[in-house]
């Protein structure tokens, strides 16, 4: 469902974050613009007004504002108003800059955590429910087409019965203290910005929400070892996280940033009582699938005998590597196609609805939180329910 198609336009994304030099402001940007169903029209690039303003001058973007106030108040009764709104600025701001986008009309993708408080992300949720207000979380890697395959292969029941999440996180940039860190200048270190916890914030919730997205289903409690590894480093950069699901079935999430030598490290194991599953996310174009009574299966992206939903979100001939970036381009796509099925009333593809929404961005903070006051405790299971 094309945008020029439906609407005789693209549709139309502000940016808020992301300025020159970061690495996820591009990746937004050039996602958004992908399949070729939005443009940038709008954007907040910097804390600095001046800054802001000139860095939107020097990447073509139409309307460069000053500041989120002064992008709210001109969008707000703009005849060309913006239809999405992208946050990717540091956490502490994301609850009033959605506030603020849906009280415009404007539907929101907010990068992950979605807040550093429950009961904020709580009250988004409830604010985009009761003002019609589509709200993407940027859960990038539920975007990759192999990802898709593995939900889809759950969904039709060829594992079987959840029986254990095996997920890892192993990154190694933080194996020693960054200058940034040093200087204080990484607001990903400073809790009253970045929310309570570094690990659980920033990529264990990727690690979490991976295997709840695959497996369908989410832990009624967990067992959390957070702490630090790094001497001089008071952020936390190391998880171990027990989970038990309703079924019984069992989870292990093994998450840090400071393990030396290691990469990004993204890896999920999923089994069932049929067979299991395993994805790695430096290896993104491959689904390793075991059944108990087969050998097991090497299955690639664009390959024959897939799924429909990783067909859909497959946009590279098969053999060139397909990625990050288009693994976030993805969950623009679903985002475009949902607000253009909402504009001309008619029902939405099922498959574009595989976006993660403001409903996973409410149980990864739940997540966070429970994580954290199991830690606190002494690893005592907690349940999630109760976050």
């Amino acid at each position: 469902m094309g945008a020029i198609n439906t609407l005789g336009r693209k549709l139309r994304l502000g940016v808020i974050g992301g300025g020159l030099g970061s690495f996820i402001g591009p990746v937004h940007r050039g996602a958004a613009v992908f399949h070729e169903q939005y443009e940038v029209v709008a954007s907040v690039l910097s804390s600095d007004p001046e800054r802001s303003v000139s860095s939107g001058q020097q990447i073509g973007i139409p309307r460069p504002y000053a500041s989120a106030d002064e992008l709210f108040a001109a969008e707000k009764d703009h005849p060309e108003r913006i239809d999405l709104l992208a946050i990717m600025t540091p956490n502490n701001s994301h609850y009033e800059l959605a506030c603020q986008a849906m009280d415009c009309g404007i539907d929101v993708f907010c990068e992950k955590p979605l807040t550093n408080d429950l009961a904020e992300a709580k009250d988004l949720a409830q604010r985009a429910q009761q003002q019609d207000r589509l709200f993407g979380v940027a859960y990038a890697y539920t975007g990759y087409p192999m990802v898709r395959q593995a939900r889809a292969m759950m969904e039709s029941g060829v594992l079987g019965e959840l029986r254990m999440v095996q997920s890892e996180y192993i990154q190694g940039h933080l194996a020693t203290l960054t200058q940034s860190e040093q200087d204080g200048t990484n607001w990903h270190m400073e809790p009253e910005v970045a929310g309570p916890s570094l690990i659980l914030g920033d990529i264990a919730t990727h690690s979490y929400h991976l295997a709840a997205y695959i497996t369908g289903q989410e832990p009624e409690a967990l067992s959390a070892d957070v702490t630090t590894l790094t001497p001089g480093r008071d952020a936390h950069d190391y998880c171990g996280i027990l989970s038990r699901y309703a079924n019984k079935a069992r989870g292990v999430f093994t998450v840090t940033q400071a393990a030396a030598g290691a990469v990004h490290g993204l890896r999920i194991r999923v089994f069932g009582s049929k067979g299991g599953l395993e994805w790695f996310q430096e290896q993104p174009d491959e689904l390793i699938y075991r059944p108990m009574d087969a050998p097991e299966q090497r299955l690639l992206r664009g390959g024959a005998g897939l799924s429909e939903a990783a067909n859909r979100a497959t946009h590279i001939a098969m053999g060139h590597p397909e990625g990050y970036v288009e693994a976030f381009a993805n969950l623009y796509q679903d985002m475009a196609d949902h607000m253009i099925a909402r504009e001309q009333g008619v029902e939405v593809d099922p498959l574009a609805l595989w976006y993660p929404g403001i409903e996973d961005g409410v149980r990864g903070v739940a997540f966070v939180e429970t994580a954290l006051r199991s830690s606190q405790q002494n690893a005592a299971w907690q349940s999630l329910t109760e976050a």
